[in-house]
């Protein structure tokens, strides 16, 4: 069962449906310590002032927000609090949206609605008013002491809150130098065009989010996991990318890809792979490393802390 990060209301007119704000994902990313090699002890950090060179006890240290280069404006613990949004615990919609309208590029983490005592009827039916009518909620939240804009959304019997971006925390693509929509004017023909459809259509799938891995993190893992076992010195490979040979300028031949691409697909294959990639990627080739620790047992090493 997730942590309940709230229990609280969804509240749209004059209807509020009880509810809990349970976290969704799950945090699969490796933390490593920093360790003095030559003994393997924990190293440590101290708070530095950076003009006389002497360490700075937490009570002296203050939060300030610099306005200009070297001038800073000085915040205390009140100032913070009368900024702070109220913690109201309630996912207040504002607007009701049509789902294809939010750009992929809005949406940043998701949370898990679930109905709270007495609240089944009015989730239920606010889920399938949603479904139905294939909109999402746009609403106001404050999780923990930030005020969010989010995405009320129906996935299977559950809705979930999606944390949305502000505008003005996504960087303007204007400066990018992004090729046309005219095809023809970029020299790309119609049959190289139907080819790609072709590629595509042989590589369709049903998503499966099972089917993918963090390959280096598993990689990683059972690095670790034969260190801790052996606690002797280990050969391990290390990949070497070569140059690639093809020029920056060079024009790719799309045309002489796409039916090796093509040709690929249609020849039986023991093991399918996730992707294909249209372009070639540079070589790679392994080269041993040996690299000596210290032989310890299993439980003498450091522990791993995770995220």
């Amino acid at each position: 069962m997730p942590r309940t990060i709230w229990k609280g209301a969804i509240s749209f007119g004059l209807v509020n449906i009880p509810i809990g704000l349970y976290t969704a994902e799950v945090k699969k990313g490796l933390s490593f310590s920093l360790l003095d090699r030559r003994d393997l002890a924990p190293v440590g950090y101290q708070r530095i002032n950076k003009e006389t060179g002497e360490e700075v006890p937490w009570e002296e240290i203050v939060k300030g927000y610099e306005y200009e280069d070297g001038e800073y404006v000085v915040l205390g613990d009140e100032d913070f609090r009368q900024a702070n949004v109220e913690a109201t615990e309630t996912v207040d919609i504002l607007d009701f949206v049509d789902a294809a309208q939010i750009p992929v590029v809005y949406f940043e983490q998701p949370y898990y609605l679930a109905p709270g005592r007495k609240g089944e009827k009015g989730y239920a039916l606010l889920r399938e008013t949603l479904r139905q009518t294939n909109k999402v909620g746009i609403a106001n939240v404050v999780i923990r002491t930030r005020q969010h804009i989010a995405a009320l959304i129906p996935y299977g019997n559950m809705l979930v809150l999606n944390l949305l971006r502000f505008a003005d925390e996504l960087r303007e693509p204007e400066d990018l130098e992004l090729p046309g929509e005219d095809l023809a004017k970029l020299g790309v023909s119609k049959k190289e065009l139907e080819m790609a459809e072709r590629l595509v259509e042989g590589m369709e799938n049903e998503f499966d989010p099972t089917k993918y891995h963090d390959q280096y993190r598993e990689d990683l893992l059972a690095l670790i996991d034969k260190k801790i076992k052996s606690g002797k010195t280990e050969t391990i490979s290390e990949p070497v990318v070569e140059d690639d040979k093809r020029g920056k300028a060079e024009v790719i031949d799309l045309m002489g890809l796409l039916k090796r691409s093509l040709d690929e697909k249609a020849r039986p294959r023991a093991k399918a792979s996730a992707t294909q990639a249209i372009a070639k990627r540079p070589a790679v080739k392994a080269r041993k490393t040996v690299r000596k620790t210290a032989a310890k047992d299993a439980a003498k090493t450091p522990t791993r802390k995770r995220a």
